[in-house]
């Protein structure tokens, strides 16, 4: 074989070169690049889940009328309001920090002090009252009328005015109301001697439906921008803070009980930083108007509660004063409607 001869190319050395030139101004082929790992499939929907939750806060919620009856006998109304802010405070504040929200709580301190007694404050002081002269169904029954309560406040702040059949759903529950109030046999104001106090307690428990009321409207107006998870852990430490002179003032006279204690700090990590928890989580799942029927879920286990805890009685007049409730505040709420007429 001649000297310069390539047996690959099997030409001469300046066809060689030039092959090789056309080769580097040609495309060359693209080598194949390691590919990045793959993130993992979301995890598949479980359609149970948001059920669970929803059930879970109701049967909460419910259980916080058992817990205050249980603590505020020891206690007193203002201390065991004041414990349970306390304690949910503790439990929310670290979550809120973990999302980055100490700064929004530091920038809108007051509306949420104002929020958090409103929403939180004033209702738990209620309540501790209201429980302890009252059956804790009854309680449940009446704070069913929150979201009727919002729809007032609603029509006389933010005038969002109800039409035809979200007025009569008003008159519907108030009136369900006051045949409640009326019960002989259920705890109502005639069942004892002592009828005054028993109007005082189911006052107190209307008391504090409004205030859940304007607190939905004041937050509405003033904390919107606010994240949810924010406002309820700025909300609970204000109120909370608030009620700490209020509650030293009236201490009780002796230690409370350890049950008085437990029953305490549940009604604060269960049914109020857990709960709000859960209710952040429905909010994401269900959505806010599925997470506002919740109230009409919560006597249901409020009820059973007290009569398989506490013994108490449960009257046919109580259902049905709880259905004629729930029907009235349905439709004031807009979720219930009847064709009576347009918008004014």
């Amino acid at each position: 074989m001649p000297v310069g001869w390539t047996a690959s190319a099997r030409c001469w050395p300046w066809k060689a070169r030039r092959s090789e030139a056309l080769a580097q101004l040609l495309p060359q082929p693209r080598q194949a690049q390691p590919c990045a790992p793959r993130a993992p499939p979301p995890a598949p929907f479980n359609p149970l889940r948001p059920l669970f939750d929803y059930l879970l806060l109701a049967a909460l919620w419910g259980a916080s009328f058992m817990f205050m009856q249980l603590a505020v006998g020891d206690f007193g109304p203002l201390p065991t309001a004041a414990v349970r802010l306390g304690v949910a405070a503790l439990c929310l504040l670290p979550l809120a920090a973990l999302r980055g929200h100490m700064g929004v709580i530091r920038r809108h301190a007051w509306p949420l002090v104002v929020v958090g007694l409103l929403s939180s404050g004033l209702p738990a002081v209620l309540y501790s009252f209201a429980v302890m002269h009252i059956p804790t169904g009854i309680s449940a029954i009446l704070n069913a009328t929150t979201p009727m309560f919002g729809a007032l406040v609603a029509w006389a702040w933010v005038k969002d005015r109800p039409n035809a059949s979200r007025t009569l759903g008003l008159l519907i529950g108030f009136a369900g109301v006051a045949l409640l109030a009326g019960d002989r046999h259920g705890g109502g104001p005639a069942a004892s001697s002592d009828g005054l106090i028993q109007v005082a307690a189911i006052l107190a428990c209307l008391v504090a439906c409004l205030c859940y009321g304007a607190a939905a409207s004041f937050t509405k107006v003033y904390l919107s921008e606010v994240p949810p998870l924010a406002t309820a852990a700025g909300s609970q430490m204000g109120a909370a803070l608030v009620l700490v002179l209020p509650a030293l003032t009236h201490l009780p006279p002796r230690m409370p009980s350890a049950s008085a204690w437990g029953a305490a700090l549940a009604v604060g990590v269960l049914c109020t930083g857990l709960a709000y928890v859960l209710y952040f989580r429905i909010i994401q799942s269900l959505g806010p108007a599925r997470a506002l029927t919740v109230p009409y879920v919560i006597p249901v286990f409020a009820l059973v509660y007290g009569i398989v805890f506490l013994g108490e009685t449960l009257t046919l007049r109580m259902v049905g004063c709880g259905l004629v409730i729930a029907l009235g505040t349905a439709m004031a709420t807009g979720l219930l409607r009847l064709p009576l007429g347009r918008r004014g």
